[in-house]
């Protein structure tokens, strides 16, 4: 349960509380169940100033009560996946009526911008970028459905792809010319990647998008200069119609992909709640720290005011019969 994520809870009376989750990949799949259920995690999870940095947050949500203002971003989950992606936040929106929600494309520093803070404390500027390397088409990471990665294309006749599990490329600036030269040749790309940038080098122009998080996305420019640069966010169908060489296989976005994105969600809520029933132990006057991300129900109980009366011990007691037996638990 290492990968981890800041939470942010802005009050109607506008002071902000940060909180510290150790379960970022899959943050998205919490957010289904709307904003009762996720104030009912973080009761235990408060920290006291020490926000994650640009490479240590794998995720990050705000929740402005006021407002009614979600924001959030992930490295890795369904809303970073193409096939999954618009089917997750229309999922989203469904359980959050009523409320604005927003994908931050520069993660950690986006949220610390809402609530006023200085966005410099979370960038790691001495840092060096991580190169993704380029893959060839019969590369094993490049198997299975969602293999993510990041097509790039040059002019009308360029096509490659690189590892997702590195810096963007496009943060690489005019260098990633050079790489390209010796990058294996993909022809057309049908993948379902998480990312992509289309180059023009006869007229200086370039196009990118992505499905995750970049640090100082909005500050690419600079890194080209000379270059016209537009950020396509995650309109990934721009990049089919700036080239000839990006077709991703075609997808269901509607009810498949739903329930896909709702199995996920019901496989990830059952192991949470076996997980902090394993490690509740009922009238113990030295309990084991609780790391999980799931309040213990002795004090998670009334800290939801301003999302309704729910219960949020109830809300977790319910949630641990439904989703494993006590012979599982051991």
């Amino acid at each position: 349960m290492g990968d981890r994520a800041n939470v942010i809870v802005v009050r109607k009376n506008n002071t902000h509380e940060l909180y510290r989750t150790g379960w970022a990949v899959g943050i998205d799949l919490d957010l289904l169940d709307g904003p009762a259920a996720v104030l009912a995690m973080l009761p235990e999870l408060r920290q006291d100033g020490w926000w994650l940095d640009d490479t240590m947050a794998q995720g990050g949500a705000l929740l402005d009560l006021g407002r009614k203002v979600l924001l959030f971003f992930a490295w890795e989950g369904p809303s970073t996946e193409l096939r999954h992606r618009a089917a997750v936040f229309e999922l989203i929106r469904v359980a959050w009526p009523g409320w604005e929600v927003r994908w931050l494309y520069d993660g950690a520093a986006e949220l610390r911008e809402y609530v006023g803070l200085d966005p410099e404390y979370v960038r790691c500027r001495d840092s060096d970028l991580s190169l993704a390397p380029f893959l060839a088409p019969e590369e094993e990471d490049l198997a299975g459905p969602d293999p993510g990665g990041v097509v790039v294309t040059v002019g009308a006749g360029r096509c490659h792809v690189a590892s997702e599990a590195f810096d963007h490329p496009v943060r690489e600036g005019v260098s990633l010319l050079d790489r390209l030269a010796d990058a294996p040749e993909h022809g057309v790309c049908r993948l379902h990647v998480n990312a992509g940038i289309h180059l023009d080098p006869e007229r200086r122009r370039l196009g990118w998008w992505s499905l995750s998080s970049t640090p100082e996305a909005y500050r690419v420019p600079e890194l080209w200069p000379g270059w016209t640069v537009e950020f396509w966010r995650d309109d990934w169908e721009r990049h089919l119609h700036a080239c000839n060489r990006f077709y991703p296989a075609p997808f269901d976005t509607g009810t498949e992909a739903r329930a896909a994105v709702l199995a996920e969600a019901g496989e990830r809520r059952a192991t949470r709640a076996r997980y902090h029933a394993q490690r509740v132990v009922p009238d113990s006057p030295n309990p084991p720290p609780n790391t999980s991300g799931f309040p213990s129900p002795q004090r998670a109980a009334a800290q939801l005011p301003d999302v309704g009366d729910h219960r949020a011990a109830q809300y977790w007691a319910d949630r641990a019969r439904s989703s494993g037996s006590s012979s599982e638990l051991g």
